[in-house]
C-alpha cells in the first residue's frame, strides 16, 4: 500500500532527480514561538537548507493530509493557524483520518520522512525521558522512533529541561548510534557541553552518511542522532541554566503540569527567566542544525547515486 503523503512539486523533483533533501518538523511553528515569529523563523531555517544545497521538507498534517514539503502560502496559514494538534506516533493516523491539522513532532517527523524516501531531520533537540520518569513514566516517543524509522535526525543533543542521563541509556538500550559533530562530549541544548561523553564522535558529514548508508545494508532498524552543538557565540551556559530548571520543574510540579504539556509549559518559563535568550540560543541552533542536516544529505544523495558528468547526482538507486 502506497503511504498516504502528498510531496510538494520541489519535494518530489528533488525526489526524482536524486537531490538531496532535508525534512523539518512543524511543531516549532504552531507550539514553538507566536505570529509572525513563528513563519519568519520557519522561512530562515528553510532557506538555510536551500542555501547549503539541499530541499527542505516541512512535515504537517492538512485537514487530514500528511504533507512533505509546504508551499509558502501553506506555511503562512500554518503559522496563523489556531488549536492545531501537536502529533507524535499515537495521534498521527487518528488526525488524518478525522482531517484534522497537526504540527508533526520529531517522532511523528520521523515517521513522515521515511514514508516520503527522506533520510535526513534536522530539528532544534529530541524528546526524552523526563525529570522523575521513575514514577510518571513519562517517555517521549521520539526514542522509541529513532530505534524504528531510518532517518538520520541532527539535534543539538535532548531538550535540556529532560533527565540527560536517563535519556542517553535509553537510547544506548534501544541501540541508537548517538554521534557527537566535532566533539568528544554530548551537548545539552541550549549549552554546547555536558558531563556525559559521546559514544561516537565524527567530524566530517561524510562520514556521518556512511555510517547512515551501512546501517541500511547491514538491515539494522532505525536511524541514527547526530548531536550538533549550538554555535559558540550562541549558547549559554549548562552552570546558568541549571538553576532556572530546576525553577521551573518545580513550578510544573506546584501547578500540577503533566503528559504533553510539560515540555511547553518549561520552555515557556525558561524563556521568561532568561528573559528571551533561551529563544535566540532555539534559532540559532535550529540553524545550525539546518546547515549540518543539509551537508550530511547531500553526501548520502553522493553515496545513493554517484556523482553524474557535472558533478551533480542522478535518477535516485531506490531499493
Amino acid at each position: 500500500m502506497t503511504p498516504p503523503i502528498t510531496l510538494s512539486d520541489e519535494v518530489r523533483a528533488a525526489r526524482e532527480a536524486g537531490r538531496p533533501i532535508v525534512a523539518l518538523e512543524s511543531t516549532i511553528i504552531t507550539h514553538g514561538m507566536p505570529w509572525p515569529d513563528n513563519l519568519e523563523v520557519a522561512t530562515r531555517v528553510e532557506a538555510e537548507i536551500r542555501d547549503h544545497g539541499a530541499v527542505p521538507a516541512t512535515i504537517a498534517v492538512i485537514e487530514g493530509t500528511l504533507h512533505a514539503g509546504l508551499s509558502e502560502d501553506q506555511l503562512r496559514a500554518l503559522a496563523r493557524a489556531q488549536d492545531v494538534a501537536k502529533l507524535s506516533r499515537a495521534d498521527l493516523a487518528a488526525c488524518m483520518a478525522t482531517g484534522g491539522t497537526g504540527a508533526t513532532t520529531v517522532a511523528a517527523t520521523m515517521i513522515a520522512a521515511r514514508a516520503a524516501g527522506i533520510e535526513v531531520f534536522a530539528t532544534g533537540g529530541i524528546g526524552g525521558v523526563h525529570r522523575g520518569a521513575e514514577t510518571s513514566f513519562d517517555v517521549s516517543a521520539d526514542l522509541r522512533e529513532l530505534s524504528e524509522s531510518p532517518v538520520t535526525v541532527v539535534a543539538a543533543g535532548a531538550k535540556a529541561i529532560l533527565d540527560l542521563a536517563k535519556t542517553w541509556e535509553m537510547l544506548e538500550t534501544l541501540g541508537v548510534p548517538v554521534i557527537a559533530h566535532g566533539q568528544d562530549c554530548l551537548p545539552a541544548f541550549w549549552s554546547r557541553a555536558s558531563d556525559f561523553a559521546a559514544p561516537l564522535r565524527m567530524d566530517d558529514p561524510a562520514h556521518i552518511a556512511a555510517a547512515h548508508v551501512m546501517r541500511g545494508a547491514l538491515d539494522l532498524p532505525g536511524g541514527q542522532l547526530v548531536a550538533n552543538p549550538i554555535p559558540a557565540d550562541d549558547e549559554i551556559p549548562a552552570a546558568e541554566l541549571a538553576p532556572l530548571i530546576d525553577r521551573a520543574l518545580d513550578e510544573a510540579r506546584e501547578q500540577g503540569i503533566s503528559a504533553k504539556s510539560v515540555t511547553p509549559f518549561l520552555l515557556a518559563r525558561i524563556f521568561d527567566l532568561t528573559e528571551g535568550r533561551s529563544l535566540k540560543a532555539n534559532i540559532a541552533l535550529v540553524l545550525n542544525n539546518a546547515r549540518l542536516g543539509a551537508a550530511i544529505a547531500r553526501e548520502i544523495a553522493t553515496l545513493r547515486t554517484g556523482p553524474g558528468p557535472s558533478g551533480q547526482s542522478g535518477a535516485p538507486a531506490l531499493r
